[in-house]
């Protein structure tokens, strides 16, 4: 770029930041109370179709914009299984955790599990799965910012990577510090509008370069792919020569199509509603907007090897991160043109308004992970009895700004937000050449291994105890990080973390296919081999609640 579009692309950069400062400070400025319920659920105050837009903008990640579109664009056929598993994973969500989670819950998944069993050991387990969760995805956003920013300003070196990253990681602690729930929300619904409406133009720009024609478009795809017919046939980047690479495309299939009902920012967004009827529409109007967003990614990845060129593409950004920003070159004119610059310029505005939201969302669940359940439950005694009985002395402290447990949960949750920020930028900064879909593939296979599983076991089985739902959360996350470490994403490889090691003892890149059958096996196992006799009360009340709704926050 030149330097005068170089100073349009900050200028709308600061654009965006100066927008979601300003809705930060907003919505801050608005909360009724300085309650732990204003600062996890915005007051509960959201109605369906605002939380169906929030949800949407809460999942559609730099992994959906920059990263799926890439994986179309160098990989063809295998890069849409991203777009499939990302979409059918919300017919899970709408079928089976909806409105069970609303229902049963107050602020996150520990407190669905905590209707069932003791409290402290779910809620330290739970907690700690939330957060190993919310920092991969963490680690995604960031990696895709970076790239943005240093394709955008011709930087060859570090330094813009490096300092793009640490302005986001100060930005999210912003928002979750100073705004909480009711900013981020607002912040998800305007970065939702901003990323179709995008997405939407670019869409039509390419449609309208082949004539309408999707046929034509596959086929210039192909031909400017390198590959040839095999760009839209199986095999370029899963299922191709050995039994591991099969094995990894079933394994992400897995991850993709379960991890969503176990992401601790997407169960987050129940609880910001009224009712789990709200809950329900909402996860409507998100299957919607998020598979429309989807179809419009084919079409942007195939656009993107057909006028770009996926030689060209993959030149840029060996993962494919910038495939979007230019393919957009391309549409508004070409490299050194006024349209293509502005064009890209607006495309990247969006792609970071994109990442600013998403790390937001998960920061707030992150950090109400560690206030809410693991500060919460190391300190002052727990109830024993279900969640239902004792919640009014509860919400009476609740609305103490300062006072109490739940003032004190509120000052631990903005502190943890820093250390948070500070952990995912740490590990961002070595992941820079990884694709952030591929990074948020790895977060999805966590969620399913250790959150799912616990989370339908106490939803639906009646014998579930406080060791199964222990043996569930640590089955599952302990062995998916473990058999990450040991994957070729960290050593082993050219494209690896730590390319110059190699201690890559099992060969899939995705965990999936291992740890969540022995998340789900584990809870088996300790609910089966426990001495404790489940409460056939709390699960009657669980099941009436889960159902009806009856006694819910």
């Amino acid at each position: 770029m030149s330097g005068h579009h170089q100073t349009l692309t900050l200028l709308l950069f600061c654009a965006v930041v100066a927008w979601t400062l300003a809705i930060t400070s907003w919505a801050g400025g608005r909360r009724r109370r300085r309650s732990a319920e204003e600062f996890y659920a915005g007051g509960r105050l959201f109605s369906p179709v605002e939380n169906g837009f929030a949800l949407t903008g809460d999942y559609l990640s730099a992994a959906s914009f920059l990263g799926v579109c890439g994986l179309i664009a160098l990989y063809g056929y295998d890069g849409m299984l991203y777009s499939v598993g990302f979409l059918v994973a919300w017919l899970v969500v709408l079928l089976l955790v909806a409105e069970p989670v609303r229902n049963c819950g107050r602020f996150t998944l520990a407190d669905v599990v905590a209707a069932r069993v003791r409290e402290r050991p779910v809620r330290l387990a739970l907690g700690l799965a939330s957060v190993t969760v919310s920092v991969l995805y963490l680690v995604a956003q960031m990696v895709g910012a970076g790239s943005l920013v240093t394709l955008l300003l011709g930087e060859a070196g570090g330094a813009a990577h490096t300092w793009t990253v640490l302005g986001v990681g100060a930005l999210m602690v912003c928002y979750v510090t100073w705004g909480g729930m009711r900013a981020t929300t607002w912040i998800q619904i305007v970065k939702t509008v901003l990323l179709l409406g995008g997405a939407l133009t670019l869409t039509v720009l390419v449609l309208l370069r082949f004539g309408g024609d999707l046929g034509a478009l596959l086929t210039a795809a192909a031909r400017n792919s390198g590959h040839g017919t095999q760009f839209l046939a199986p095999g370029l980047r899963y299922g191709g020569e050995g039994w591991a690479s099969r094995l990894d495309f079933v394994s992400l299939g897995l991850a993709l199509v379960l991890g969503t009902a176990g992401l601790p920012h997407i169960l987050a967004r129940f609880f910001t509603v009224p009712t789990a009827r709200a809950a329900r529409r909402s996860v409507v109007w998100a299957v919607g907007l998020v598979g429309a967003f989807y179809l419009m990614t084919i079409v942007l990845g195939a656009g993107a090897a057909a006028l770009v060129g996926t030689g060209t593409v993959r030149g840029a950004s060996p993962s494919g991160n910038t495939a979007v920003p230019l393919l957009s070159v391309e549409l508004g004119g070409g490299a050194g043109s006024v349209g293509g610059a502005v064009l890209t310029a607006l495309v990247a505005a969006v792609a970071f308004a994109t990442i600013l939201a998403v790390v937001a969302g998960l920061t707030l669940a992150a950090s109400a992970a560690v206030a809410h359940d693991v500060f919460a439950s190391l300190t002052g005694p727990r109830r024993k009895t279900p969640p239902s009985h004792g919640r009014t002395a509860e919400a009476a402290g609740a609305g103490k700004p300062g006072k109490g447990r739940r003032g004190s949960e509120v000052t631990v949750a903005r502190g943890a937000a820093v250390a948070i920020g500070a952990v995912a930028i740490g590990l961002s900064l070595p992941a820079r050449d990884q694709n952030v879909a591929f990074l948020v593939g790895l977060a999805f296979a966590v969620a399913a291994s250790a959150n799912l599983p616990v989370l339908l076991y106490t939803l639906f089985w009646r014998r579930f105890t406080t060791r199964g739902a222990v043996c569930a959360v640590y089955g599952g996350l302990l062995p998916a990080v473990a058999l990450v470490v040991l994957s070729p994403v960290v050593s082993g490889t050219p494209r690896s973390l730590l390319p110059g090691l190699d201690f890559a003892y099992f060969p899939l890149e995705n965990p999936g296919l291992v740890s969540i059958p022995l998340g789900f096996l584990a809870g088996w196992l300790g609910t089966v081999l426990s001495r404790e006799r489940p409460d056939p009360g709390r699960h009657a009340e669980t099941e009436v609640r889960s159902l009806t709704g009856a006694d819910a926050v």
